[in-house]
């Protein structure tokens, strides 16, 4: 999780790569702990990020999709660009 003390922001990526060198990923991003932004895409360097979703959700219900990410394959990651 990487945390950016002066503007308070929280942020985690989750990355699954894939054999042919792309990767879906999902950034999670809070600057409260009330409601955190969703972005889901995937990635195929050098080429731009595909955005998938983007949506907002509740402190409780990321912390369910994180356990449903790690079910599925992601593992948390440094940011891809």
């Amino acid at each position: 999780m990487l945390v950016s003390e002066r503007f308070n922001v929280l942020i985690q990526w989750w990355v699954k790569s894939h054999r042919d060198g792309s990767c879906d990923y999902v950034r999670v991003r809070s600057s409260d702990q009330q409601e955190l932004e969703w972005v889901e895409g995937s990635h195929l360097p050098p080429q731009m990020p595909l955005l998938k979703h983007r949506f907002t959700v509740s402190f409780e219900a990321a912390q369910l999709r994180q356990q449903n990410l790690l079910a599925m394959g992601f593992k948390p990651g440094q940011p891809l660009f």
